[in-house]
This record gives structure tokens, C-alpha cells and sequence, in this order.
């Protein structure tokens, strides 16, 4: 029986089609010449001490709905940076999380931090579109991957500048990301098949990830009582959108969090 994943992946197959016949990959690879300089997101990870913050900037999903109704990616991202988070991550599917690419080069444009796109990608077209839109760094999610097609879009965006995060939620796929030596892991605590989340999700998977790779957190992480649980178990960086999102004070928020 197909799930939510599935539903996604299938969707986006179509939209990636579409896209490449609206503006060709040819075409798009012109707009490499004037793409800004990549901004190092795996480096700024690292200098961050203890646990860096990737703060996200989503508007909705389909297991919370609307969640930011006044929506101003590059406002939000202004305030990300003025309050010590390492870097952003934008969310840019349409379809189910209202996102969008211009989103991105909004928040590109007015901020210094590196800037993650958040997508499900999985094509090289999406690779190129993302760095001609100014993305530092893209989401690959081992769930949507074979192991072929995850090794050729991890090295197509080395070789476009970009670092990589791979995302994994199956324990059974932990070996196949760490073959490439990723300088970055991230575990997903929300099951993208049912959108059920458990922290605890990132400590079972840490003592396998952690000797290789700087283990990113996602989803799920409230207050500072869940981050100090995740720097315990060797985790090195959160990304936190929804908590974010939601908050009244986000500047107060990310202090509470760090600290």
C-alpha cells in the first residue's frame, strides 16, 4: 500500500518533468556563471560548539497544517541570524509544504549564513536548479534514493560546490550513506511514511553514525531539555523548523534551546 513517501516521490517525479521541459537543463546551466559563491554549511556546523543550530523556515505540512500563517522567509531568516543559528534550511516543496525556490533565493539574498535547500530530490536537475538558485548545501534522503542514484547526486553536488546532507530514518540504510564518507548525517525522528516522530530515534542510530560523520538531529526537538539529551548521545547538530515556526518570540526560543 502506497504511503505518504511514496505519494511524494511520485508527485515530485512529475513535477521535476515538468520542470525540465518549462526551462531545459542546458538552459539552466548557464545560470551557473552568476550563482553566489557557496557559503560553507558543513564548516559552519562545525564551528559551532557545542550543538549548532539549523534553524528552518517552513510554512506548513501535511502532518501539522498550517503552521507560520504570516509568512516572511527572508524576516525569519534575518531573525535565524541575529540570534546565533549556524545555518538555514529552507523548505521548498510546493505541494505538500507550500514552499518554493524563490523562497530560498529570498532568504539567500538576506542573510550571510550558508542555506540548505529542504526538498525531495531526486534527480540531478534538481541538483543544478538548486545551486543556480544560490542553495550552500541540499537534502538527499536515503529513503527516496537507490544506492545508485544516492551516489550520483551526493558527487554531482560535490562537484557543484555544495555540501550534502543525507538524511536517512531506516537503520538498514545507515551502512549505505556512510560508504560515501559524508561529512554530514542527518536522522530523521519523524517517519516520512506515517509522519510519527520519536526522538529517541536519533539515539539508537547515533553509536553507528557518530565515529563517521557529524550526526544532524531533525525533527522533533521541543525545549533544551531534548537537545541536551541528543548532545549527550554524541549529536552535533538539531534541525529544528516547527518549534521555531510556531514560537512568539523565536529569538527567545533559540536562546532557550542553546542555551
Amino acid at each position: 500500500m502506497p504511503n505518504i513517501l511514496d505519494e511524494i516521490v511520485m508527485h515530485k517525479r512529475a513535477e521535476v518533468e515538468r520542470a525540465k521541459r518549462l526551462r531545459p537543463a542546458a538552459g539552466l546551466e548557464a545560470g551557473l556563471a552568476t550563482a553566489p559563491e557557496t557559503r560553507g554549511f558543513a564548516a559552519a556546523l562545525e564551528a559551532k560548539r557545542p550543538v549548532a543550530l539549523i534553524a528552518e523556515i517552513k510554512r506548513s505540512s501535511p502532518s501539522a497544517g498550517l503552521i507560520c500563517p504570516n509568512f516572511d522567509p527572508a524576516k525569519i531568516a534575518a531573525e535565524y541570524e541575529r540570534n546565533q543559528a549556524a545555518c538555514v534550511s529552507v523548505l521548498t516543496d510546493g505541494e505538500y509544504f507550500h514552499g518554493s525556490l524563490d523562497d530560498l533565493v529570498a532568504v539567500r539574498r538576506a542573510i550571510g549564513l550558508p542555506v540548505l535547500r529542504k526538498d525531495f530530490v531526486i534527480d540531478r536537475y534538481q541538483v543544478l536548479e538548486s545551486r543556480v538558485a544560490g542553495a550552500d548545501c541540499i537534502l538527499l534522503i536515503a529513503e527516496c534514493l537507490d544506492p545508485c542514484r544516492l551516489r550520483e547526486l551526493y558527487f554531482y553536488a560535490s562537484e557543484l560546490g555544495m555540501d550534502v546532507l543525507i538524511e536517512l530514518y531506516e537503520a538498514q540504510n545507515v551502512e549505505r550513506v556512510l560508504e560515501l564518507e559524508p561529512a554530514l548525517v542527518g536522522v530523521n525522528n519523524r517517519d516520512l511514511r506515517t509522519f510519527e516522530t520519536d526522538l529517541a530515534h536519533t539515539l539508537r542510530l547515533a553509536p553507528r553514525i557518530v565515529p563517521h560523520a557529524l550526526l544532524v538531529s531533525e525533527s522533533g526537538i521541543r525545549d533544551r531539555s531534548d537537545v541536551l539529551t541528543l548532545e549527550q548521545a554524541g549529536v552535533r547538530a538539531i534541525l529544528v523548523g516547527e518549534t521555531l515556526m510556531r514560537s512568539d518570540h523565536i529569538g527567545a526560543k533559540i536562546r532557550e534551546l542553546l542555551n
